[in-house]
């Protein structure tokens, strides 16, 4: 077992391990807890009374954080021609197609969201292999697969993220920087809790929230009160 350092165990002796926290609570903490030099994230993961390989129990869905990720998202927009124009005055960094298409044959996955239109998802069928295993894929359930390409470049640009629930029933998402205030913090996971209370699958059987917990890229993390949210 790795030796802890001191910064680490001050910060373990912050928390109690016999309390479940309040959203606000646990916001304020992380901050305190975290000791980085760089400005670290802020990441919530949620474990779900969901069983994920059933189809009806999948959860899936996508969030607009009020105050935004404090993530610079590089957004590609993968758009005819005619498009171009809109997607660029919205902000996505890279606009265009066959050139990007041809980029990503050959291995350039260097950006956090690919925006595009139905009619060029037959062309990125067969990048599903790269695109994939890296949560780059579009789908129309997350709003990247659109008509709408400036809303949609928009509100990635803003702050909107998309969560999944993985194989273990865990919904994981990061919700803010260290260097948001507590209150923010504590906005944007309310927003995505309740976002999550409002896909629960009429499937979901017994506890659906069973816990949750925050912590920061290098901080111990911190268990909120499930049965609050």
């Amino acid at each position: 077992m790795a030796k802890l350092t001191k910064k680490q165990k001050e910060a373990l002796s912050k928390i109690d391990k016999n309390k479940l926290y309040s959203i606000e609570e646990g916001s304020a903490l992380v901050k305190e807890i975290t000791n980085s030099k760089f400005d670290a994230s802020v990441d919530i993961a949620v474990r779900l009374g969901v069983d994920p390989r059933k189809a009806n129990q999948m959860v899936r869905g996508v969030v607009t954080l009020p105050h935004g990720t404090g993530k610079d998202v590089k957004v590609l927009a993968l758009v005819t021609p005619d498009k171009e124009a809109e997607a660029t005055a919205a902000g996505a960094d890279y606009v265009g197609l066959d050139e990007y298409l041809d980029k990503i044959k050959s291995g350039w996955t260097d950006v956090d969201v690919i925006i595009t239109m139905p009619s060029v998802m037959g062309k990125l069928g067969p990048l599903g292999r790269v695109l994939g295993p890296r949560g780059l894929m579009p789908n129309p359930k997350t709003g990247t697969v659109t008509m709408d390409v400036a809303k949609a470049v928009t509100e990635v640009k803003a702050g909107k993220i998309d969560f999944k629930v993985d194989k273990t029933g865990i919904v994981h998402a990061a919700i803010g920087k260290v260097s948001f205030s507590a209150d923010k913090i504590a906005d944007n996971a309310k927003e995505l809790l309740d976002t999550l209370n409002k896909l629960k699958p009429t499937a979901a059987k017994g506890v659906y929230v069973k816990s949750i917990y925050m912590s920061s890229t290098m901080s111990p993390s911190v268990q909120l009160d499930a049965k609050a949210v």
